[in-house]
């Protein structure tokens, strides 16, 4: 254990482990055959305690002793003079799991047995607390006796006030009780929530909890109890109300909507334009947190030329929990509309309550927003052959961006947090104690190099960065990005078992600083548009490519995107990438994607028409975790489009994640797992495919 070798069991152990496990198979077959003919005798219970108490964990044991306990009771209340009192037998059984919890003190079984003898209200609950308060002494860390005096207490009725009490003072006596701040955690969660005495102020107590945890981290940096409380303590002071972060057509825009590649009319851009032969188009909310909820009655739409208004909003999340970051719905204009030069949108949304995040918080702020849709005559409408052309993914098709004005106001209204909200953001208490946790930490900080204390420094900068970025309406300030990068720099080097954590944490940051501000965005977005004189295809294009990226995030202010280079990163994962409802041109090449159920997310993408995945590592693994993670064809997940031939079966990924896909162009050549066969599979799963590894499928 612990880096020591082991030393070879001698005879005598080995004889007395081999006299053991024959004692405890005999029991085992005892109780099993008690067990499925449901005999409950006083045999069976003394055969089961025997076994008990040599192995805590065997379940079937407890269980049969639930199913005895309830027989005989029905029978002593049937004939009580025949039978034991209720409160004798229940009395056994407490004995029964002291016997276990002497062998093993963390037997799950035997705590839950516990509890179950105790619920049925006969035993004596000062004496339950008289031998929780021997149990702690001996262990006083130990998370089954504190979970089951959370238990006793609540049946007790003891005030919570007074447990906070019992809770300070086991942590004073031992900073490094972990269990004791999880228990405080939950003591304090429940007085702030019913506003008790000297409750009220969420502020002053939480401004009290970190004057008493301070005194655990400057005395023991390296100890991880309280670094955790402390970490609750931040998500307590951060905590937000869902909020409404951003929209696709955005707050203020024009949105130009025609039936060609590309829109004559010099008034649009690639940003501002949207190609549709059938005037819809999809509308796209982005929340700070993943919500449910979003509906017709909780958002609503008011413009005159809509089809309908009873519209069907879409969580936009592969994980089927019907939370979400972002949601969409589809408005569509009819085709006998006349033109419409500027047809002015109107959105509410938390027009009701109903819009709640996962810890059941509602969405109380409605927010306002307008955009306007232009609709050329039908005439000048006409849809045009969509071009074939190969997208090209080399330096020479991509030049800088220079941002015509329309296109400057777009931009600009991205950022603009003044959706005219019901009340202002007013977070100046979170803000001050943050700012006052970040000077403690850099003081800490000085004095010893402590690697907890600069992952807690790194998320307090970025939650002080939320709090200003949903605080102020005017562009976002770029505050502490460098320093909180500069801090994950420094975890990967001193401490790089955890350095996978560390890359995604920092790509996150880094791509929360890209995206903070219409400034910084204006430096990665590219004109994409082939030298071929003939060809139409014109993108704005964000390229992140060659970032050391290992994880997607920070999505919420490029729900505009159509293109998007992240090539020659780390990404092991398309998750993240769900918002982007209008991406047709994804590259992904020189990346770590390992299977193609990591590209599970672009099902999402209905506008997805390029995707090159060229050089990653799909197949290259013997053993891929995330295949047994994801829907099979032998649960039946994938429907009624399932085909079962033997190249689908072989092949089921790939056929999950490319069927409902409209792909034009795939890229797949430097993976191993890409032959003749495959590739063969690909063009005639997917009929739209003109090109595929740069040859064409015609």
């Amino acid at each position: 254990m612990h880096g020591r070798p082991r030393k070879p069991p001698t005879q005598e152990e080995q004889d007395a482990s081999a006299l053991k496990s024959d004692k405890l198979r005999h029991l085992q077959s005892q109780i099993l055959h008690f067990h499925r003919n449901k005999i409950y005798t006083k045999e069976g219970l003394e055969i089961s305690a025997k076994l008990l108490e040599v192995n805590p964990e065997h379940y079937t044991s407890w269980n049969y002793r639930k199913l005895a306990v309830q027989h005989f009771t029905d029978k002593q209340s049937e004939n009580p003079a025949e039978f034991e009192s209720v409160q004798s037998i229940l009395d056994g059984e407490l004995r029964v799991v002291e016997t276990a919890l002497r062998t093993n003190f963390k037997s799950y079984g035997a705590w839950h047995h516990r509890k179950w003898v105790l619920s049925k209200g006969h035993s004596s609950v000062d004496r339950e607390m008289r031998l929780l308060g021997k149990f702690q002494k001996l262990d006083s860390r130990n998370f089954h006796a504190w979970n089951y005096r959370r238990f006793v207490t609540s049946l007790k009725k003891i005030p919570v006030e007074e447990e906070l009490r019992y809770t300070t003072n086991m942590i004073n006596d031992n900073f490094s009780n972990y269990s004791a701040w999880h228990n405080r955690s939950l003591l304090l969660s429940n007085l702030l929530e019913k506003g008790g005495n000297g409750y009220s102020e969420k502020e002053s107590v939480l401004r009290e909890e970190y004057e008493f945890v301070v005194q655990a981290l400057f005395t023991d940096p390296d100890d991880q109890s309280g670094w955790f409380y402390h970490l609750w303590l931040l998500e307590q002071t951060a905590i937000l109300e869902p909020l409404l972060l951003s929209s696709w057509p955005s707050h203020g825009s024009k949105l130009y909507i025609s039936a060609n590649d590309y829109s004559s009319d010099q008034r649009s851009s690639p940003i501002s334009h949207f190609f549709s032969k059938t005037r819809e188009f999809p509308f796209i909310l982005c929340f700070s947190e993943p919500v449910d909820g979003v509906s017709s009655s909780t958002v609503s739409i008011e413009c005159d030329y809509l089809t309908s208004s009873e519209l069907t909003w879409t969580p936009l999340s592969a994980d089927g929990s019907g939370f979400a970051q972002a949601w969409s719905t589809y408005l569509k204009f009819p085709d006998a509309a006349p033109t419409l030069e500027a047809c002015p949108v109107k959105v509410t949304v938390a027009h009701f309550q109903g819009i709640i995040n996962t810890s059941g918080t509602c969405c109380s702020q409605s927010s306002h927003l307008f955009f306007t849709v232009h609709i050329p005559s039908h005439d000048q409408n006409q849809a045009e052959e969509q071009t074939t052309d190969r997208i090209s993914w080399i330096e020479e098709n991509f030049c800088v961006y220079a941002a015509e004005s329309h296109d400057a106001d777009l931009l600009h209204s991205l950022f603009k947090v003044e959706l005219i909200r019901q009340k202002p953001n007013d977070f100046g208490w979170s803000m001050k104690v943050i700012a006052d946790e970040i000077d403690r930490f850099r003081e800490l900080l000085s004095l010893t190099e402590c690697k907890i204390g600069k992952l807690s420094l790194a998320r307090l900068l970025m939650a002080n960065n939320s709090l200003m970025s949903v605080s102020y309406s005017h562009d976002r300030i770029d505050v502490h990005y460098e320093e909180i990068l500069s801090l994950y720099d420094d975890l990967m080097k001193i401490d790089p078992s955890h350095i996978c954590y560390y890359e995604d944490e920092r790509s996150l940051v880094l791509l929360k600083q890209m995206t903070s501000s219409m400034g910084s965005l204006l430096k990665n977005i590219r004109r994409y548009q082939e030298s071929t004189p003939s060809s139409l295809t014109l993108y704005a294009c964000l390229r992140l490519n060659g970032l050391s990226l290992s994880r997607i995030g920070s999505m919420e202010q490029l729900l505009w995107v159509q293109m998007l280079d992240l090539s020659h990163n780390k990404i092991q994962s398309t998750e993240g990438l769900e918002a982007l409802q209008l991406l047709s041109c994804l590259n992904l090449s020189h990346n770590k994607i390992c299977s193609f159920t990591a590209l599970e997310t672009l099902r999402l993408l209905k506008s997805l028409k390029v995707l090159d995945i060229s050089y990653n590592e799909i197949g290259a693994h013997s053993i891929d975790t995330r295949r047994y993670l994801f829907s099979s064809p032998l649960n039946h997940a994938l429907g009624s489009d399932w085909s079962d031939d033997i190249e689908s079966f072989e092949h089921w990924d790939a056929f999950f994640i490319f069927k409902g896909l409209s792909l034009i162009q795939l890229e797949i050549t430097g993976n191993a797992v890409v032959n003749d066969q495959l590739k063969a599979f690909l063009v005639k799963l997917m009929p739209s495919l003109k090109w595929l590894n740069g040859e064409n499928c015609n």
